[in-house]
C-alpha cells in the first residue's frame, strides 16, 4: 500500500510539472496564426498531460482496489481457518469428555485399502481433510482411525502431520488402545516440537502413565507441561491433574 502511494505522489509531480503554463515568450512574437498555433500546441500539449495522468490515475486506482481485494480475501480465509481450528478443539474436547463412556460399535468398516486408494487421489490437503470429517461430520470414528493412518504414511512431513497424529492418538485414546495412543502422542512430541498440539500431547501421556499406574511418570510430563508451556491451556489442563493426581 505504501508503495501504491508514493506512485501516487509521483504522478501528481509529474503531472504538475508537464501541466505548468508554458511562459509568454512561446506565444509573444510572430503572426496571429503562428501564435495560434503554439497555443494550440500548448494546449494540445497539456490536453495530453492531463489525459497520461488521468489513465495512470485511473491504474494506479485499480491496483489499489486489487490489493484491497486481496487484503479482504486473505482476512476472509484466516477467518476461515480460525473457524474451523476451533471446531476441531471443540470436537477434541467432547471427544476426550466421552472417553470414559463405552464406544458405540461402528456402523460400517472401512477396508484400510479402501481409504488407502481413497487417499492417493484426494492429494495431501484432501486426504486431512476427508480424515477430518470422518470424525466431524460423519462421525465414524473408528473409520477415521485407518484414515489418519493412512495420511501419515503418506506424508509424514506434512504441515498437517503433528495434528493427525494428534488425532490418531486421541481416537485410539478413546478406544482404550493405550499402547498405540501412546505412540501417536510421543511422535507429537519427539518430531514436532513447534507444534501447538505438543503441550497437549504431553498431557495426554501424561494421563495414558495415570492409566498404567506409573503416577510418577505422570507428575513428570505434567511439571514439563507447566514449565514448557505456562499460561498455556495445555498448563491448565497439567495443573488439575497434577492437583488430583494421588501419590
Amino acid at each position: 500500500m505504501k508503495r501504491a502511494i508514493l506512485v501516487a505522489a509521483m504522478f501528481f509531480t509529474t503531472a504538475s510539472t508537464f501541466a505548468a503554463p508554458a511562459p509568454v515568450s512561446d506565444v509573444s512574437g510572430g503572426s496571429n496564426d503562428d501564435r495560434i498555433a503554439k497555443l494550440e500546441r500548448i494546449i494540445k500539449a497539456k490536453q495530453q498531460v492531463e489525459f497520461d495522468l488521468q489513465r495512470r490515475m485511473d491504474a494506479l486506482q485499480n491496483e489499489v482496489l486489487d490489493l484491497r481485494g486481496i487484503t479482504e480475501q486473505q482476512n476472509y480465509q484466516m477467518n476461515q481457518m480460525l473457524q474451523r481450528q476451533r471446531q476441531l478443539y471443540e470436537e477434541i474436547a467432547n471427544l476426550t469428555a466421552k472417553s470414559s463412556t463405552p464406544a458405540a460399535p461402528a456402523e460400517t468398516q472401512v477396508d484400510p485399502t479402501t481409504v488407502a486408494a481413497a487417499s492417493s487421489t484426494l492429494g495431501e490437503t484432501g486426504s486431512y481433510e476427508a480424515a477430518v470429517n470422518l470424525v466431524l461430520k460423519e462421525r465414524k470414528y473408528d473409520d477415521a482411525i485407518p484414515a489418519f493412518r493412512d495420511f501419515i504414511t503418506q506424508y509424514p512431513d506434512s504441515s498437517y502431520a503433528a495434528n493427525a497424529n494428534y488425532w490418531l492418538g486421541q481416537l485410539l485414546y478413546n478406544k482404550g488402545d493405550n499402547t498405540a495412543a501412546k505412540q501417536a502422542f510421543s511422535t507429537v512430541v519427539s518430531k514436532f516440537t513447534d507444534s501447538n498440539k505438543r503441550g497437549d500431547s504431553l498431557v495426554k501421556l501424561g494421563m495414558i502413565a495415570e492409566k498404567e499406574n506409573d503416577s510418577a511418570g505422570a507428575r513428570a510430563l505434567y511439571n514439563k507441561v507447566l514449565k514448557e508451556y505456562a499460561d498455556s491451556a495445555s498448563a491448565r489442563l497439567a495443573q488439575q491433574q497434577l492437583s488430583a493426581l494421588k501419590g
